[in-house]
């Protein structure tokens, strides 16, 4: 980050200090410290990081922000709140920057379609973006933490789980253009309904000025009833109305997608290098994003070919005649459902669907878990097995949809399972929540095949 004056850092606090100079640095964590240092002093469910400031201070930071009495030592900013103070020091940081910054949310998709959109926008402005999944309360503000004075645009993802999470982020970022993926079932258990659901994703228009520009998928139930005159409306989509960016031709195998995109009078040919209907969503919203920063069409689409998967999101690993799924980093109704479509679309001989619980769902887990055992069996997987005690579930519907289906309770006898069936050809899905660890399932049959990851 660019220097900044302490002074500066109280004001967008509402504290006030006598202390002079500036910091190049701000850290949440106690071990992370230098000269340069502003320390905030979290206060989280399982710790208090007021425990570490008296050691903070003796390692020489320049200033550390409080809640609660720590003494009088002059480098101390008191404050009513730090998590509050947090988000308050990163609006003002990001206040700094006149440059455009795309903030999205999604119940699925996020990540993705992060990472697709800064494919696209990269391409002609030197462009920060959200690392991994730090789109909450503490990540956002680390990530505007990032900007320097070369960055030239900035793609922020916002996550949440409760009402508000989303409208305090969207005042931190004040995005300029907001794009909601989709609205699903996931958080469901905090937010009561879809129509909750949808109310939260909406509240990141409470940061964006008048006129903004709002991109939402068309052809998702819940946004399709969205209406508002305060804010400019793009829609993408396949099937549904009203739709500006629209997806037709519509091809796919193993390697992507490739379809023919259609905006205004304007066309080109698109290719997705990721499987799935869901990506092509995913492309559409990134192409909107071209569009409103001024690109055209066939320059938004050049981006999408650049695009790069990042961790175990539907990462594709090839052993011999063998095709393997690797999405594990998270799961819920609607990316589980994603996601056996993208196992559909591989032409191999079978498909296997390993799948774990999804967790947060409340009292709509048995429903949701039967849902994915019927789809499981819809798009003609030949197995399905599953790891954890909703996953029952799941395969208890396969069974009854005419699917073979088997549930274990030891990741190691489903690998061994999995490796002793698993035939020349065929196609694998991993996906769980990430709570349930599905990668080790994946790792421990490689290792019984003989392949090693890490050498590829």
């Amino acid at each position: 980050m660019k220097k900044i004056s302490i002074k500066d850092i109280a004001e967008f606090c509402s504290s006030k200090t006598t202390l002079t100079g500036e910091i190049s640095k701000i850290s949440t964590d106690s071990r992370d410290i230098d000269e340069n240092t502003l320390f905030v002093a979290l206060i989280g469910e399982r710790f208090d990081a007021h425990d570490f400031v008296e050691d903070v201070l003796k390692k020489g930071a320049k200033a550390v922000v409080c809640s609660k009495p720590m003494g009088d030592d002059e480098r101390i900013i008191y404050v009513e709140n730090t998590g509050k103070a947090l988000l308050d020091i990163a609006h003002g940081y990001r206040k700094m920057f006149n440059i455009p910054f795309v903030g999205l949310t999604g119940s699925v998709g996020k990540t993705t379609s992060k990472g697709m959109i800064y494919s696209v926008v990269k391409k002609k402005f030197n462009t920060l973006r959200t690392a991994g999944n730090l789109n909450n309360e503490i990540g956002v503000p680390k990530t505007l933490f990032g900007l320097e004075e070369y960055h030239e645009a900035a793609v922020i993802e916002m996550g949440m789980n409760h009402f508000e999470e989303i409208s305090r982020l969207s005042k931190t970022v004040e995005p300029s253009i907001a794009v909601i993926t989709n609205v699903g079932t996931a958080h469901i258990e905090n937010l009561g309904s879809r129509e909750g659901i949808l109310k939260a994703k909406l509240e990141i228009l409470d940061g964006m000025a008048k006129g903004s520009t709002l991109i939402i998928n068309g052809d998702n139930d819940m946004l399709a009833t969205v209406e508002t005159n305060d804010y400019e409306v793009i829609r993408f989509g396949i099937e549904g109305e009203n739709l500006q960016m629209k997806a037709v031709d519509i091809k796919s195998d193993e390697s992507g997608s490739t379809f023919k995109a259609l905006y205004g009078e304007e066309e080109t040919e698109v290719f997705v290098p990721a499987v799935g209907l869901h990506n092509v969503y995913n492309a559409l919203c990134a192409m909107c994003v071209g569009k409103k920063m001024g690109y055209t069409l066939s320059e938004a689409a050049s981006g999408i070919a650049d695009f790069e998967s990042e961790g175990m999101r539907q990462k594709i690993t090839r052993i011999n005649n063998n095709v393997f799924i690797e999405d594990c980093y998270n799961a819920n109704p609607d990316s589980m459902m994603a996601s056996l479509e993208a196992l559909k679309t591989i032409k191999n001989k079978r498909s296997f669907a390993v799948l774990g619980d999804m967790l947060e769902l409340g009292e709509f887990s048995e429903k949701a878990h039967r849902q994915v055992g019927e789809k499981a069996a819809q798009t003609g997987c030949e197995w399905v097995l599953t790891y954890g005690e909703l996953s029952k579930f799941i395969t208890d519907e396969a069974q009854k949809n005419g699917c073979k289906a088997k549930c274990f309770d030891d990741k190691e006898e489903l690998a061994d399972f999995l490796f002793r069936n698993l035939c020349d050809g065929d196609a694998v899905l991993f996906k769980g929540s990430r709570g349930m660890k599905m990668e080790e399932i994946f790792l421990s049959l490689y290792k019984k095949i003989g392949y090693n990851p890490d050498n590829t």
